[in-house]
C-alpha cells in the first residue's frame, strides 16, 4: 500500500494495471489495497472513462523540506541503473526514487525528472563491456552486513583461498574491485577473478579510520607508480607528440615533460614514465611507430631495435636476411 501511495504521489493519475505492474502484484490486489487506503482516510479517488485511473486529492503529499533545486537533481543523478542492477538493488532504487519524487515539491519534481532524462552514466571504457562477476551480489551483501567471507581467488601468479573482511566495493571502468582486510592489511581484489565465495555469519570490527574513497585514491596512485617506475627520454615528431597525448594514460600525461623548443625538423624531446619491464615499455612506445625515437635508457633503445627488426623480418624476410 505504501508503494501504491508513493506511485500515485509521483505520477499523478495511474490505472490499476499500471499500479499492478509497478508493485508486482495482481490487479485484484490493487483493488483491495486501494479500498483499504480509502478506508484508512487516504483521499484516493477513481476517475472513470478511457483516461481514468486512480489519483490522490490535489495537495495530499509529504514534502521534503530544505532541498535546493541542485540538491534534488543531484539525488537523482546518483541513481545509477547499471551498478544498481549488478548489485541486485535496481528494484530498491526505483522504489526509493519514486518515494523521493513523491515527497518533492512540484517545482523540484520537474527538475529532478529532467536530470533523469538528460544524464546517463556508461561506466565501461570504449570498446569494453561491464563485468558481471558471479559472486558480486554475495560479496555486496557481506559488505553491507559487515560479515566475513572466504574466497578462492585467481591472481596473475596463482590460485589462493582467502578469509577476509570485506570493507567496500569500487566500480572502476566497468570492473568491480573489493577492498578486503586480511592479516591487518587492506588489499584489493578484482571481483571477476573470484572463483568461489562463501559468506559467513561472523561479524568483524570495521577499522574506524578506514575511508574507502581515500583508500582507493591512494592505492590507484601507488599502483600507477609501481607500473611506471622508470623514465624514458624520447624524441618525438609533431605527429608523435599528438599520438603520445592521445594514447597515453592519464598518469603518464600528467607527468610528461615536453621541451618547448624543437629541432630543425620540428622534433622535440620528451621525458615521461614508462612500464617497469623492457618489453612492456617497448610495447607502449611501438604504438607511436616511426614518429618516436627512444634516446634513453640505452637498454630500452636496444629492445626497440630488436623488436622492430624481428617485426620487419616477418614482412620482408628476403630483404632482412
Amino acid at each position: 500500500m505504501l508503494s501504491i501511495l508513493t506511485t500515485l504521489q509521483a505520477r499523478g493519475r495511474v490505472t490499476a494495471p499500471e499500479l499492478a505492474e509497478a508493485c508486482e502484484v495482481s490487479v485484484r490486489t490493487i483493488y483491495r489495497d486501494i479500498d483499504a487506503l480509502a478506508t484508512s482516510g487516504v483521499p484516493v479517488y477513481a476517475d472513470r472513462g478511457a483516461d481514468g485511473g486512480y489519483r490522490l486529492l490535489d495537495g495530499y503529499r509529504v514534502r521534503l523540506n530544505g532541498l535546493s533545486q541542485s540538491e534534488a537533481g543531484a539525488l537523482f543523478l546518483a541513481g545509477l541503473p547499471g551498478p544498481a542492477a549488478a548489485l541486485g538493488l535496481d528494484a530498491a532504487m526505483i522504489a526509493a526514487q519514486n518515494k523521493l519524487m513523491a515527497a518533492l515539491p512540484a517545482h523540484l519534481r520537474q527538475d529532478a525528472g529532467r536530470t533523469q532524462e538528460r544524464f546517463h552514466l556508461d561506466a565501461p571504457n570504449w570498446f569494453g563491456e561491464a563485468e558481471e562477476p558471479q559472486y558480486l551480489r554475495a560479496i555486496a551483501d557481506a559488505v553491507l552486513r559487515g560479515t566475513l567471507i572466504t574466497i578462492r581467488y585467481q591472481s596473475w601468479r596463482s590460485e589462493r583461498r582467502r578469509r577476509l573482511a570485506p570493507l567496500g566495493l569500487v566500480l572502476k571502468a566497468g570492473a568491480w574491485y573489493l577492498a578486503g582486510l586480511i592479516d591487518g592489511d587492506v588489499r584489493t581484489y578484482r571481483v571477476a577473478r573470484v572463483l568461489d565465495c562463501t559468506t559467513h555469519d561472523d561479524a568483524f570490527d570495521r577499522p574506524a579510520a578506514f575511508d574507502l574513497a581515500a583508500y582507493w585514491r591512494d592505492s590507484t596512485l601507488r599502483l600507477e607508480a609501481e607500473m611506471h617506475p622508470h623514465v624514458a627520454v624520447v624524441r618525438l615528431s609533431p605527429d608523435g607528440v599528438s599520438l603520445l597525448d592521445a594514447l597515453s594514460r592519464p598518469y603518464v600525461k600528467a607527468r610528461l615533460q615536453l621541451d618547448q623548443t624543437a629541432d630543425a625538423d620540428g622534433w622535440r624531446i620528451a621525458r615521461f614514465p614508462i612500464g617497469k619491464t623492457l618489453w612492456h615499455a617497448a610495447a607502449e612506445l611501438l604504438r607511436l611507430g616511426p614518429e618516436a625515437e627512444v634516446l634513453e635508457p640505452v637498454d630500452l633503445r636496444e629492445k626497440m631495435a630488436e623488436l622492430v627488426e624481428a617485426t620487419a623480418k616477418l614482412y620482408h624476410p628476403a630483404r632482412t636476411a
